[in-house]
């Protein structure tokens, strides 16, 4: 620029280069707080209870051992280890047999006989009914507890570095499909003459080859993330069989499938619906592409909804086509707004007709997004307090925070939607304003200055002009279509609607990526409902009690002096090792010793017991046991036996909560 030419603004070529720069920069924030705070994939099924429980002390070796779950999931032949002190295998090693009752999800495994004492490890994993791989460990011990070799990973399934590269591959999925399908359809529904525009097939087809490739690498990486977390078993063939006979494994497949009817509907939009000038024909083309790519984007979003959080849970045969319909609103809003973002900053051509069109197909996305987002919330939270008091519920406020700060931004753009005008691209060389006309004044000056030396060219000479003309023609072609796009684009950039609508629209698109990523963390995360769910189950089979266990029973054995009080304690009253205290008052209040007494303990909704106790005498009257293991939690019987003389005994019982 010389130093008398007057300042026309940012270079037009720096602005997409700078707003480009500008989203990846965000794209990338997004990232590092995706990975850093995310961590591994939560579980989307999670234990709810075991038999024999975590840290339980059993009196002798179980038959089995058993884990219940709050939803479906898959198993292999792996999925549940039982492993002694020294790390070998105390289980037949055969597929756990599924035990499950009406909407009791329960698996067990047969242990071998004659374990000797000593703790116990289950080593578990398996897949969720979402596709989600969940993983953990507990320990019970046979007699008393001991100490164990038995070191298990602390990686849970789904995490390391293999289940950092698959939740990328899993966000690019997303924003692929996004790309792909909104690209598409602000095409066909907004702005027909996109088409034939470079731009716009780029970010189509970019879209494409994103969601094909994002969808490979999660095929590959199936097996590595739903088992040993290492990158060499991608390529394990058998691995790879196990995985297609999934149902995660069939939706990535059926995916890759349907993207190839989308690659020859992409070549049919770019290729003969864009070479199509009758208008007649246009609209027949228009018809059957708008039908059959529907049909496509409809089967591709279908992936997700088979084999994620709709295609499990309550109400599944609603929550599928409910789950496609949002993903299909969610890419003709986001898609079509990077597709404006990329109309109003790489093409000149884009009316406020276009705008106006995306307008209203934005609108209606929004009211499919409401009503199928409701439904989706309280099918997944269920309840206030989910909704507030786990992980799901909190990215699901986040998630609304956000559309709603992209819908405020939106309504400024339709703000300046309403005062676009299309006469600084319909008029190129039109002098709409005196700053405009200065602006492409300078901008025609510049480039007849550059284009003079071609155009005052001598001609060839006649002897070479049949080799020379046709090359001439087509060099001066591209000048006057280079000349052109630059005068439409000064005008273009010198028009402050326009600008002030690009600085909206990429203020939504910059919202848009947080919100996307967003909603990619909600896929990975367990479900406020089934959460809190678990959490129920969990504490009501492994709540400690509140503190020491008393009792008090009156006795009377039929004799002399016979009759009388027994008190017991038993502390803490929890699963584990306990200790025992027994004080025998007489009729008169008064200690009283006793020839023998005997206390058995008994879990008759499990079938355990009676497990004796023999209290050693501590002074008159009261007797003691320490080391008494209560194996799991429940509602025990005491049964205690009182002799008072050769002849007179009795056995008096009372229930008590402990665990």
């Amino acid at each position: 620029m010389s130093a008398t030419a007057p300042y026309a603004g940012p270079s037009p070529i720096r602005r997409p280069v700078a707003a480009a720069a500008l989203l990846a920069a965000l794209l990338s924030l997004v990232f590092g707080l995706l990975l850093a705070g995310a961590g591994p994939a939560s579980a989307h099924a999670a234990l709810t209870g075991s038999d024999p429980q975590d840290g339980a002390v059993v009196d002798t070796a179980p038959k089995e051992v058993t884990l219940s779950f709050s939803e479906a999931i898959a198993v292999g032949d792996d999925s549940i280890r039982v492993l002694d002190p020294s790390g070998k295998r105390a289980d037949t090693e055969a597929e756990p047999r599924d035990l499950s009752e009406g909407s009791t999800v329960r698996y067990g495994v047969a242990l071998h006989s004659g374990l000797p004492d000593g703790t116990y490890t289950v080593a578990w994993q398996a897949i969720s009914a979402d596709s989600h791989p969940i993983s953990g460990a507990f320990t019970f011990s046979i007699g008393a507890p001991s100490e164990t070799t038995v070191a298990l990973s602390s990686q849970e399934a789904g995490g390391g570095p293999v289940g950092v590269v698959y939740d990328i591959a899993r966000y690019a999925a997303y924003g692929g499909f996004v790309l792909l399908v909104g690209g598409s359809a602000f095409v066909l529904i907004c702005w027909r003459g996109g088409a034939s525009a470079l731009p716009m097939q780029r970010l189509v087809v970019r879209g494409w080859l994103t969601l094909t490739a994002a969808t490979l690498v999660m095929l590959l990486l199936r097996n590595p993330y739903t088992g040993s977390g290492k990158f060499a078993d991608a390529f394990d063939l058998a691995g790879l069989q196990s995985v297609l006979d999934t149902k995660p494994g069939a939706a990535l497949v059926s995916r890759l499938l349907l993207l190839g009817a989308a690659a020859l509907f992409i070549a049919v939009l770019f290729g003969t619906y864009a070479r199509r000038e009758d208008e007649q024909e246009r609209k027949d083309l228009t018809f059957g592409l708008a039908v059959g790519g529907g049909v496509v984007a409809a089967g591709i979003a279908a992936t997700w909804a088979m084999s994620e959080h709709a295609s499990t849970g309550i109400q599944a045969s609603i929550a599928m086509p409910v789950d496609v319909a949002h993903l299909l609103a969610v890419a003709a809003w986001l898609g079509g707004l990077a597709s404006l973002l990329v109309a109003l900053y790489r093409t000149p051509d884009i009316g406020s007709a276009a705008v106006r069109r995306f307008s209203a197909v934005a609108f209606g996305s929004v009211v499919v997004l409401a009503a199928t987002g409701i439904y989706q919330s309280w099918r997944q939270v269920g309840s206030w307090s989910a909704l507030t008091g786990t992980r799901y519920g909190q990215l699901l406020i986040i998630k609304v925070a956000l559309i709603a700060v992209l819908l405020a931004v939106a309504w400024f753009s339709r703000r300046w939607t309403g005062r676009l005008t299309d006469t600084s691209v319909a008029s190129s060389g039109a002098e709409v304003t005196s700053s405009r006309a200065e602006v492409a004044s300078s901008g025609a000056e510049e480039a007849d200055a550059a284009a003079e030396p071609e155009d005052t060219a001598p001609t060839a000479p006649d002897e070479a002009s049949d080799d020379v003309a046709p090359e001439r023609a087509a060099q001066l072609a591209r000048q006057r279509a280079v000349l052109t796009a630059t005068k439409k684009k000064r005008i273009r950039d010198a028009d402050p609607e326009r600008s002030g609508l690009r600085r909206s629209v990429l203020a939504e698109a910059a919202v848009a990526v947080v919100l996307l990523a967003v909603t990619t963390m909600l896929t990975s995360t367990e479900p406020g409902r089934t959460e809190e769910e678990a959490a129920g189950g969990a504490t009501a089979a492994t709540a400690p009690a509140a503190g020491p266990v008393n009792l008090s029973m009156p006795f009377d054995t039929g004799g002399r002096n016979g009759k009388g009080t027994v008190r017991i304690d038993i502390d803490p009253g929890r699963t584990g090792s306990n200790d025992l205290h027994v004080w025998i008052d007489g009729s008169d209040g008064e200690p009283m010793d006793v020839p023998e007494l005997k206390v058995a303990l008994t879990l008759e909704s499990k079938d355990i017991g009676p497990l004796p106790v023999v209290p050693d005498r501590l002074a008159e009257g009261h007797w003691t046991a320490s080391g008494v293991q209560i194996p799991m939690a429940g509602d025990w019987k005491i049964d205690v036996t009182v002799r008072t003389s050769d002849i007179d005994q009795v056995t008096i019982d009372k229930n008590a909560k402990i665990g």
